[in-house]
């Protein structure tokens, strides 16, 4: 029965590899896709801390990991299977210096074993009276781990019909204007001016504390993605809102030919000790199958050969 284990992994393994689609996102019985936010998007939390700034970058991609930038040490960057990943420099007299990297949310079965596990509502849905208020989506993701504290992370996705979500970003990064600035002339310890990093982009960093036993991350996203009525309005008629009933279908047929494939190979072990070929249901038929398909084949070419007169067959006799 060893040969059969995989079926039995094989939703794990669907859901694993499938926690976020862009294409089909589903809260409280509202379509979104959010697909045209993809790729790497950058928010920052600056702090001075005299003689120094200290920078957070907080980059996130909803909808894929992180992939690895070239040029950049793997010890200052996050492990494969990051959404969100924490970069906090400390920048002090044209020097920068990393000083954290904190895997805030993704997939790490492989390392901590702890999943994305994202789970997506709308705003209206909750218990306050400010969101009952507010149209928009509220992702919550999991999966982080830094010095054996929990991560996670709140992005609300507010509707702004003005705003496409990925204004702020077609620039390259201006992290490095921390270290172009200009050190006060006394080198004391006063506050120190910090550069707007942010400025015009459509994702906000809110905060990022201690929330119970896990530290958590939250940032708002303006775009009109997350308005309700955007799937309805957008050119595909809103067909790719959610798997169609010929998918369900597929899904629930194969479901059942695998557990009756599994139950009967199960069966037939224990009832009859069979091995090989002999432990699948109508195994005969499944290994001639070829064979059934190849003469089916032949008998209908052989069919249509002899259907040219008419449809009328003469059985292989010519004509006196």
């Amino acid at each position: 029965m060893r040969s059969f284990y995989p079926l039995f992994l094989l939703p794990a393994t669907i859901y694993a590899a499938g926690t976020i689609d862009c294409e089909h996102i589903r809260a409280d019985g509202k379509s979104f896709q959010l697909s045209a936010l993809k790729g790497r998007k950058s928010v920052n939390f600056q702090e001075s801390t005299p003689p120094s700034i200290t920078n957070t970058t907080f980059t996130v991609d909803i909808c894929a990991p992180l992939q690895k930038l070239p040029g950049i040490p793997s010890n200052e960057q996050c492990e494969g299977g990051t959404r969100i990943c924490g970069i906090k420099r400390i920048f002090e007299n044209g020097i920068n210096i990393t000083q954290q990297v904190i895997p805030i949310a993704g997939d790490y079965s492989t390392s901590n074993g702890r999943h994305l596990d994202a789970k997506f509502t709308r705003l209206k849905d909750g218990e306050s009276h400010e969101d009952a208020e507010r149209e928009g989506l509220r992702a919550e993701l999991h999966g982080g781990m830094y010095e054996t504290v929990p991560q996670m992370a709140y992005i609300e996705f507010l509707c702004d019909k003005d705003w496409t979500g990925n204004e702020g970003f077609e620039e390259e990064s201006k992290i490095e204007s921390i270290a172009r600035r200009e050190e006060p002339e006394d080198g004391g310890d006063e506050e120190i001016d910090l550069p707007d990093l942010d400025k015009g982009k459509a994702i906000s960093f809110v905060g990022y504390k201690m929330e119970g036993d896990a530290k958590v991350l939250r940032m708002t996203w303006k775009t009109k993605f997350a308005c309700e009525d955007a799937v309805e309005d957008s050119p595909s008629g809103g067909t790719k809102a959610g798997w169609g009933f010929f998918t369900w279908l597929l899904i629930i047929v194969f479901l059942l030919v695998a557990a009756y494939i599994i139950f009967g190979s199960w069966l037939n072990y224990n009832r009859y000790g069979a091995r090989g070929w002999d432990l699948l249901p109508h195994g005969d038929t499944i290994r001639d199958l070829p064979y059934i398909v190849k003469d089916l084949a032949t008998g209908m070419m052989d069919k249509m050969r002899g259907g040219g007169g008419g449809g009328i067959s003469r059985g292989g006799y010519s004509a006196v």
